[in-house]
């Protein structure tokens, strides 16, 4: 009954305030008909994710974990026309199907999706000397959340935002002992988050029609 009441809810804020798009809409069939996963954020998720870009004059944007590019299409929204988005999918036929999903949004302009292990192209982003990020949205395996903040911090600079998303996993990050390394990977997080001193940071939970979930945000308050 909880969840049919979080699923209600959630439609009736996204009727309201997250109108239906042909453009998302499609993006998300073409995912489910592939076969992608349904992993993608809700509507009102992606149009916050839009929001807080918007908020915060994101020029250039880097995301983790690309899957059909629904979240990807929300964040290149909210760039200029100078903008430009990188994301990253370890799964080639994800990233192709992203890269239809982008391009019918128009937005192929702005947004480059790079396939690979993150581990692999994140020191390659690295290498090439990119200017650091204004917004990191991370959205992969979350076993690998450490080693992904320690690139975030060190693509980004001072006043850039890092969000990462699924950091309550239906409330088992409370469980010490886990042998899920999804839970274990977003624990470490969550403690490098608590301790880094380059970061003020803090975690919302959620509930709705994905379930019972959070989101961590933290802004990078110093450089060094």
């Amino acid at each position: 009954m909880t969840q049919n009441l979080w699923t209600e809810v959630d439609r009736y804020i996204t009727d309201l305030l997250v109108p239906a798009d042909p453009v998302l809409d499609e993006a998300l069939q073409a995912s489910n008909t592939a076969g992608l996963p349904p992993h993608n954020v809700s509507p009102n998720q992606g149009k916050l994710l839009m929001l807080l870009a918007l908020i915060h004059k994101a020029r250039t944007i880097l995301e983790i974990g690309t899957l059909g590019g629904y979240s990807t299409i929300w964040l290149a929204r909210a760039l200029p026309a100078d903008g430009h988005l990188i994301t990253l999918e370890s799964n080639p036929k994800h990233a192709e199907i992203a890269r239809e999903n982008i391009a019918r949004a128009n937005l192929a302009h702005l947004v480059e999706v790079r396939v690979g292990q993150a581990v692999d192209t994140l020191p390659q982003l690295d290498n090439e000397k990119y200017n650091p990020f204004d917004l990191i949205f991370i959205d992969a395996d979350k076993s690998s959340n450490p080693e992904y903040f320690a690139w975030a911090l060190k693509l980004s600079h001072q006043g850039s935002l890092i969000i990462a998303d699924n950091v309550v996993r239906n409330g088992s990050v409370i469980e010490v002992n886990s042998d899920d390394p999804s839970v274990q990977g977003v624990r470490r997080f969550n403690e490098l988050l608590a301790s880094e001193p380059r970061v003020s940071a803090t975690a919302i939970q959620t509930v709705g029609n994905k379930g019972y979930d959070g989101f961590a945000i933290a802004l990078v308050t110093s450089d060094n």
